[in-house]
């Protein structure tokens, strides 16, 4: 048995309860087979792989609150600090009712090799709570989000761990555990969060930077395979920060966004989701605190709401972008994909894609732009804010765009070299992982059995 087998046979033994961390430990490992194979003496004997497959820290807490009505809720915290071999933990915190302890390791295992591949100091973590903030006052959540950094202050730091945002934690949220951990230490240290206001602290364009990172993966995809973003259908998934940001770039490079989607179904706008007054319906709808996206077409009377279904269905796009959760597009989504005959995937959504629908996607010649590549801009951004605190100054939004396009940019690149040097081929999903790996494994080698 190979190494990569036997590690893979140990995770699976240890996490059976896992499937969304054990997906992408499958995923990952698999396509390291030939960097593990010319290393695997080294790689074995210090066991480098069952350490990059085990946290360094996992910490797990009960948030209790009071609610509106003064009865008391129970939610659950985490924190898996995963690896900082390349520097301090770096990952956002997600809030919402599906979150348990395999949501957060899978987020944090992929954030290891998102967060080397930008080629910043920053290592891999996530953190969350089962907690929806979806109908809950401005009160309710302030208490929660207080509650939730009363725990977590503890175990973070600017140069420990930095928190960021994720899923159903903005600005807002961000603000409430920023003023709360300011309260408990007494201190004003700018990068223990990332995502801040930026009255304090927090960076120009970072709101736009997922999304905008997504779109110009992307455009290296396409100027790689001798093609452009001008003039084509996109179709996206999602209406939250990171759709926004897509919509919006892919509308200044020159392409359509033509679908969003929410919970309750997807709208088509054949006209464009394109103008300002169609983003800020978007920013409208994810403050509602409903989570629905068919206000859309009541607002846009040429749009179309289709209930209950995703906009994978639709089949006259160009190339489709997932921006809304993990596994939204499984083996039957990418048959309508490969159907419609579109070349591109590119995944702005952790991990949106099963891991049997990307063979199948793969297989059939689709070009997939993966998560932990494309969905880079946000933590890169992040960075570049921590930077920003450290050395008590101001970046415009040009300083900050202009060096998150070259990141993107690097990273096509990176992933694009790896997979040519040990498969011979183009194949973004394996360089992907090997570019990151190869980074992370170096320092953890260089700094002994820690």
């Amino acid at each position: 048995m190979s190494y990569v087998d036997e590690v893979l046979a140990k995770v699976k033994e240890k996490n059976a309860g896992e499937p969304e961390f054990l997906q992408t430990v499958d995923e990952v490992l698999n396509s390291l087979r030939p960097v593990i194979e010319a290393n695997e003496e080294k790689y074995k004997k210090q066991a480098l792989l069952e350490r990059l497959c085990e946290p360094e820290r996992q910490i797990k807490f009960r948030v209790p609150w009071v609610d509106d009505n003064g009865q008391v809720q129970v939610n659950t915290g985490y924190r898996v600090q995963f690896n900082s071999a390349i520097g301090p933990y770096k990952g956002g915190l997600r809030f919402a009712p599906n979150v348990y302890i395999g949501i957060i390791k899978f987020l944090g295992f992929e954030q290891i090799f998102k967060n080397s591949l930008t080629g910043l100091p920053i290592g891999g973590g996530k953190g969350g709570s089962d907690f929806d903030p979806n109908g809950k006052s401005d009160a309710e959540i302030m208490r929660f989000c207080q509650s939730f950094m009363t725990e977590l202050y503890r175990h973070i730091g600017p140069e420990t761990d930095v928190p960021a945002g994720d899923m159903g934690v903005g600005a807002r949220e961000i603000g409430y555990m920023f003023g709360q951990y300011k309260r408990i230490t007494d201190r004003f240290d700018g990068g223990v969060l990332t995502g801040k206001g930026l009255t304090y602290g927090g960076a120009l364009g970072r709101a736009e930077a997922t999304g905008y990172g997504i779109v110009w993966y992307a455009e290296e995809m396409l100027k790689y395979n001798g093609d452009s973003l001008e003039g084509k259908r996109v179709a996206i998934s999602g209406f939250g920060n990171v759709a926004w940001g897509t919509a919006k770039k892919l509308t200044d490079l020159g392409a359509k966004c033509v679908t969003i989607s929410g919970p309750d179904g997807y709208i088509i706008d054949e006209d464009g989701v394109n103008t300002e007054e169609k983003w800020q319906c978007m920013l409208d709808l994810r403050n509602s605190g409903q989570n629905i996206v068919a206000p859309y077409a009541e607002r846009f009377p040429n749009a179309k709401f289709i209930a209950g279904k995703k906009p994978w269905e639709y089949a006259d796009a160009d190339l489709y972008i997932p921006c809304a959760t993990q596994n939204e597009i499984r083996i039957e989504d990418a048959k309508a994909i490969v159907a419609s005959g579109t070349k591109y995937v590119c995944e702005g959504s952790n991990m949106p894609t099963t891991n049997e629908a990307l063979e199948y996607l793969q297989s059939n010649g689709v070009i997939v732009g993966p998560a932990k590549a494309a969905n880079a801009g946000g933590v890169a951004t992040s960075c570049i804010e921590m930077g920003q605190n450290a050395g008590k100054t101001v970046f415009s939004a040009e300083q900050v765009l202009d060096q998150l396009h070259s990141i993107m940019v690097n990273i096509h690149k990176a992933c694009a070299d790896a997979s040519m040097k040990y498969y011979g081929e183009y194949d973004l999903v394996k360089g992907a992982n090997i570019a990151g790996f190869e980074k992370v494994a170096d320092a953890m080698m260089a700094q002994g059995v820690v």
